[in-house]
């Protein structure tokens, strides 16, 4: 693969923070693409070239393509929530037309390859075993717009594949570690049970990967990845009361007292949803039906196809928690007691 400039899509959002790092520690030359100028911490202080373009416009996508050698395009719009007609079509111009932008794009401008970010919401789930690549999507199951486009994402990538573009999808499942500047709902939950402010959980369990195991797995995507294939990248499976004991063991503060009943809060959920929420539907909020539904799938992922082609190597997920525990503490989201320093 020849030596030029990366391009990063969605380079501020939690993926891309740390998968930018990454290249630049590498010594590649890396150009981001970005929306707009506003909440752009993420970058702050690296030596990036950054352009700005909307997904949704593909002459702006093209220009900031060309030049480039390798994409990887990680921006999406992330929801989980069903929203009004207007968010779902946010959605889809975002998800479905931008990767088609930036597809068409590389096909131009003769781009060697493409790592695409996919969600393990797009594979095939079954409850009595693992997700994996081969497992067919099911469209009449239930999902969010969110998942959907990201299916469909992965279908313009195929068609991408079948008309010569070298490109990959590297599958995420749900992301902990530092570098979350938004930050993520799982973030959000990390931050609240350290300041002591997280009084209640729901009991449910997910496949989690840490951001810098997802980082690694979308380079070694690029590097040995197939064309047209998927490979997915998890960590561990946690249900949620492993991970509030991790939290609790991470900052030393005792875990909620609060085990919330699944069934009632899915209820509740969806009753807000119908009620309230219609007159906000787009308002983000950490309890949505969804959100609880997910939970409740204890979804499993298989991650041996990335492990025996590409080589990926998963780390302790322990260490991803208290990596990003110390990364809000350095920027003062977690505030410590008798304002100590972080053990590294």
């Amino acid at each position: 693969m020849s030596v030029g400039i990366t391009l990063v899509t969605g380079a501020t959002g939690h993926l891309g923070a740390n998968l930018v790092r990454r290249l630049l520690d590498q010594g590649e030359q890396v150009r981001v693409m970005m929306h707009s100028e506003r909440d752009n911490g993420a970058l702050d202080g690296l030596d990036v070239e950054r352009v700005f373009a909307d997904l949704r416009n593909a002459e702006a996508v093209s220009a900031a393509v060309r030049g480039c050698t390798r994409i990887y395009h990680c921006a999406a719009l992330v929801s989980t929530i069903d929203g009004n007609v207007a968010h779902k079509r946010d959605i889809f111009d975002t998800n479905v037309h931008g990767t088609i932008h930036i597809l068409q794009a590389a096909k131009l401008h003769g781009i060697d390859k493409v790592v695409v970010s996919g969600s393990l919401s797009a594979t095939g789930y079954e409850p009595d075993r693992s997700s994996h690549e081969d497992m067919p999507f099911n469209p009449f199951q239930r999902h969010l717009p969110y998942g959907f486009t990201k299916h469909l994402t992965e279908h313009e990538c195929l068609k991408a594949h079948a008309n010569g573009l070298n490109v990959v999808v590297a599958t995420s499942c749900a992301i902990i570690g530092p570098h979350d500047y938004v930050p993520s709902r799982m973030g959000r939950v990390l931050i609240d049970y350290a300041n002591g402010h997280l009084r209640a959980y729901i009991p449910g369990g997910f496949e989690f990967v840490s951001s810098s195991d997802v980082a690694e797995g979308h380079i070694l995507a690029m590097r040995h990845g197939r064309s047209g294939q998927k490979y997915i990248f998890s960590t561990a499976y946690a249900s949620v009361d492993d991970l509030m004991a991790l939290f609790r063991e991470v900052t030393g503060r005792p875990m909620p007292r609060l085990r919330l009943s699944p069934l009632l809060m899915a209820a509740l959920a969806e009753v807000a949803d119908k009620t309230w929420f219609r007159a906000f539907p787009n308002l983000p909020r950490r309890f949505t039906p969804g959100a609880v539904r997910l939970l409740q799938m204890h979804r499993r992922a298989d991650h041996d196809k990335a492990k025996q082609e590409l080589g990926y190597q998963p780390t302790p997920l322990i260490q991803a928690v208290r990596e990003a525990y110390e990364d809000f503490v350095r920027r003062g989201l977690i505030v410590l007691p008798n304002k100590q320093t972080p053990q590294p």
